[in-house]
Parts: C-alpha cells; sequence; structure tokens
C-alpha cells in the first residue's frame, strides 16, 4: 500500500463519521432513529437494501469459491437472490411497510406479540439477537483479513478499525447515517468493481475474454452446478435467501418498515433484485478470471487482494480496499441499528417496567446504548471468530442454518394462508428447527444442501402443520392486522377516509 492508497482510507473513514455527524440532527427520536420516521426515498431503500445483503465477505468467502468453483458461484448465490427479491417485492416487502402503518411498529419483531404473544415475540427476539452476534462478527473478520493481506496489518486491528467507525457513525445518526453511508459506500463499490473488470478484461485480451476465460480454466468452472453446490443446494438456498432477503435478516425488513407506502416498499425491493442480477456479473468476474492471473493458490480466498495488488496503480489499491470496507461496514452498521431496534423496543420492556412508556427522546438515548453495546460484542466475537469455524463456517454453517427457523414464524405469520398457526405453532417450528441442525452440524453427514435445508424445512413443516391442524378460531386482533396488510395503499386510504368521515 502506497501512501496515495492510504490517503484514500483515511478520507474514506473520514467520509463515514462525517455522514454520521451530518445526520444526527435528522434524529428527533427513535422513530427517526429507527424506521427513518417512515420517509424513506424508494430509491435509497432499494440501494441501501442492496448494499446492506452482503459483506467483505463476498471478497473473501466467495472470492475463493469463485477461484475454485467458477460461475457456479453466480448460479447459487446471486441469482436465487435475485429470484427471492422479485417474487418478496410483491408478496412481502409492501406488508411490512403496512405493518409500520397499522401498528406503528419500529422493529421487525415488534409485531409478534399481536401476531403471538410475548412469549413468542421473545424466543424470536432473543434468538435473532444472538445469532446476529455471531453473523456480523464474521463479516468484521472478514474485512481484518482483507486489510492484513493488503497491508500486513494484524487482523484484529483491521477489524478495530472498521468496527469502531462503524460504532461512531450508526451510535449518532441511528438508520439515516446508516442509508447515507450505503449510498456513498454503493458508489464506492460500483466504480471499484468496473475499475477492476475493465483493467481484468484488457489483461485477459478485451470484450472476447468475457467468454473467453472459460476455456482457459478447468472444464468445471463454466458449469453452473459445481459440487457441493449442486441443483438441490440452489433449491434449498432459494428457499433460505428469500426468508431472508425479504425479511428475515431483520436489517432487509428495516428498510422496508421504513418505506412511506407499501408501493415504495415494493419498488425498492425491486431495484435491489435487479442490481443482484447485474451488479455480480461485473463484481465476479475478476474472481473467476483469478486462476489465470494468479495460477496454484494455496489460499484462494486471498485471491481478490491478491488480484487487487497484481494489477492495480496506487491510489486506485485504496479505493478497492474502500469498496471491500464499505461492503462489510454497510450490512454490520445496519445490522447493529435493527438490533438495537429489538432490544430497545422488544425485550427491555418485557424485563423491566422502568423501559415502558418511554417518549421518544428516552428512547432514543437508550437506543444508542444498545447499538454501542451490540457493536462492540460483535468486534469480541470477530476477533476469536476462529474458534467457531472460521470465516465461511460461521456465515454458512451458523447463521445461514438458523436464520430459517427463526425467520419461518415471523415471514409466514404475515401470510394470512398461515393464520391458524398460533404461539404454540411458531415455538415448536422454532425448537424442530434447531433440533434438527445439531442433528445435521454434529452428528449425521448429510451433503452439504441437505445439512443446510433441513432445519428451515424442518420448521417450515411443523409450523404450517401445527396450523392445519388448528380448529381454534383466531383473533379478531389478529385477523384485523392480517386483512390491513394485506390490502393494497389505495384500499387503506379508502378505509381510512371513511373511519374518519364517520367520526
Amino acid at each position: 500500500m502506497s501512501g496515495l492508497d492510504w490517503g484514500v482510507i483515511i478520507a474514506f473513514f473520514l467520509l463515514m463519521v462525517v455522514i454520521g455527524f451530518t445526520t444526527f440532527k435528522k434524529v428527533q427520536g427513535s422513530k427517526d432513529y429507527f424506521v427513518a420516521g417512515g420517509n424513506l426515498p424508494w430509491w435509497l431503500g432499494g440501494i441501501s437494501h442492496h448494499v446492506g445483503g452482503y459483506s467483505g465477505a463476498v471478497f473473501v468467502a466467495y472470492a475463493g469459491l469463485a477461484y475454485t468453483h467458477g460461475f457456479s458461484l453466480y448460479v447459487w448465490w446471486a441469482l436465487p437472490i435475485f429470484v427471492s427479491v422479485i417474487v418478496g417485492a410483491y408478496i412481502m416487502a409492501p406488508r411490512w411497510s403496512k405493518l409500520r402503518t397499522k401498528l406503528d411498529i419500529e422493529s421487525p419483531t415488534e409485531y409478534l406479540a399481536m401476531r403471538y404473544n410475548v412469549p413468542t415475540q421473545q424466543l424470536i427476539a432473543w434468538s435473532g439477537v444472538l445469532l446476529k452476534l455471531f453473523d456480523v462478527g464474521a463479516k468484521w473478520a472478514a474485512i481484518g483479513i482483507l486489510l492484513n493481506v493488503f497491508t500486513g496489518v494484524p487482523i484484529m486491528y483491521g477489524i478495530l478499525l472498521s468496527g469502531l467507525v462503524s460504532l461512531v457513525y450508526i451510535t449518532i445518526g441511528g438508520i439515516w447515517a446508516d442509508l447515507w453511508t450505503d449510498f456513498v459506500q454503493f458508489l464506492i463499490q460500483i466504480v471499484a468493481a468496473f475499475v477492476m473488470f475493465f483493467i481484468v478484461l484488457s489483461k485477459m485480451g478485451g470484450v472476447s475474454s468475457i467468454f473467453g476465460i472459460w476455456d482457459q480454466l478447468p472444464p468445471a468452472n463454466s458449469q453452473p452446478f459445481n459440487e457441493p453446490y449442486s441443483i438441490g443446494y440452489v433449491l434449498v438456498f432459494v428457499f433460505i435467501v428469500f426468508l431472508s432477503y425479504n425479511g428475515g435478516t431483520w436489517n432487509l425488513a428495516a428498510r422496508y418498515i421504513s418505506s412511506p407506502s407499501g408501493k415504495e416498499a415494493k419498488k425498492s425491493a425491486l431495484l435491489s433484485g435487479w442490481l443482484y442480477l447485474l451488479f455480480p456479473l461485473i463484481l465476479f468476474f475478476p474472481m473467476w478470471a483469478a486462476p489465470l492471473i494468479l495460477p496454484n493458490l494455496e489460499d484462494p480466498t486471498k485471491s481478490y487482494a491478491l488480484l487487487t495488488q497484481e494489477l492495480l496503480p496506487a491510489g486506485l489499491v485504496g479505493l478497492v480496499l474502500a469498496s471491500l470496507f464499505a461492503a462489510t461496514m454497510s450490512m454490520t452498521s445496519s445490522d447493529a441499528n435493527t438490533i438495537s431496534s429489538v432490544i430497545t423496543r422488544d425485550i427491555l420492556p418485557v424485563m423491566s417496567r422502568k423501559f415502558k412508556g418511554l417518549n421518544q427522546q428516552a428512547t432514543l438515548k437508550i437506543a444508542r446504548i444498545t447499538t454501542f453495546i451490540f457493536t462492540f460484542a460483535t468486534l469480541i466475537i470477530a476477533i476469536f471468530s476462529d474458534n467457531f469455524g472460521g470465516v465461511l463456517g460461521l456465515l454458512i454453517s451458523w447463521f445461514a442454518a438458523l436464520v430459517g427457523p427463526v425467520s419461518i414464524p415471523m415471514l409466514l405469520g404475515l401470510l394470512p394462508a398461515f393464520k391458524r398457526s398460533g404461539s404454540a405453532a411458531a415455538i415448536s417450528s422454532i425448537i424442530a428447527g434447531f433440533i434438527m441442525f445439531a442433528v445435521t452440524k454434529y452428528w449425521v453427514d448429510w451433503p452439504l444442501y441437505v445439512e443446510l435445508g433441513a432445519p428451515v424445512f424442518s420448521s417450515a413443516l411443523v409450523y404450517i402443520g401445527m396450523g392445519f391442524l388448528n380448529s381454534k378460531a383466531v383473533s379478531p386482533d389478529v385477523e384485523d392486522m392480517l386483512t390491513a396488510i394485506s390490502k393494497s395503499d389505495e384500499e387503506l386510504a379508502s378505509d381510512t377516509k371513511n373511519i374518519n368521515t364517520a367520526l
């Protein structure tokens, strides 16, 4: 890294902090801090949803898979997310926004107390918070590895550098800081990705190399399915990412909740989905070509960082590294904000009466404290991430396998078709998923796609099955809520107008 590269990195971090302080004035209470006051523009929400859906782990673990498994990475990762987010734009995204207008929620788990009961809400809230400790920790660890490859700086310092900067701006500015840093980070990622794309394209012989490199790579690298990432894995992954990207990953649900209307939330989702279809083709091409430029790497997870050092001049190396920091910091800071909303709005009021009935300003103070504590805890997890299976182990085995059981009652609970699945079904489905995860992780040796899918499918079967067998009447409050969030914006506006007229 040259002095110019370090200058770019320092400028990036300073810009993030400046955005945090700039957005400080926009935050007057917890509603501004957690859901942008319900005034999130659809284009900003779509960009934030997109960049909040992946992290620096893409440039470590997934870069290694692109090196060893080729094009299958796009087939099993980008395409399932595209399909899931586009479908969710019509089914799930509008419902999250309407929950806010209907129930005045500020966290993704807040509605669960009405939909099921408080114990169910607490189980899901606590499970999600604990899972996110490991998930966010994995992402900090990934960025520490990247900085180590670029500069030789110890991994722990890279974790602390990116983590502490995020800690400052997200604690100060809340979701508004997160949204605007997401936008700037997206611009940086786009520029850096296209720079790498065109330089690798030139080195490999021009535009023809987009298709020509595959003849020079191992035959399996050009195949859409490359074991263990088989068609079975892709089908399982589609279901998991449908849950994750449509609200099971809470920071992504927060983008929809913050939208002014269901229509705006839908537009945000559509923008994010199309970005997932197109942008990875630019992003992954250098990773796919890496074996031809850097053959026989002992550690393929370092391929993208080494490729950057090999090909880019001074200044541009810093730009690419800034984009990698941006990818991680976007996801982790938005996670911290959303987890803070769950702790502040849903967990603390149940733990102690002194947290109930607080005004917006008092809740905002607590929100900033919980944001700080959670982010600090994830940094500790990151420093000791190797004890939990390394970056890829954390990202795939722990979070991806366990997000499903927690997400099933959250997302299916929004659909009228499953209205008879009550609190018993929700709790049983989560327990079934956790048990199946333990079985597949530690006691049986099944293919990767079975290990990944068994917990979530077990959870879904229990949830749906118990709802089907339940003969109890659905409470009027639940019926009313599910009916309201299923209506179009025009129908809701008409209902509101009729109520006001009657009053």
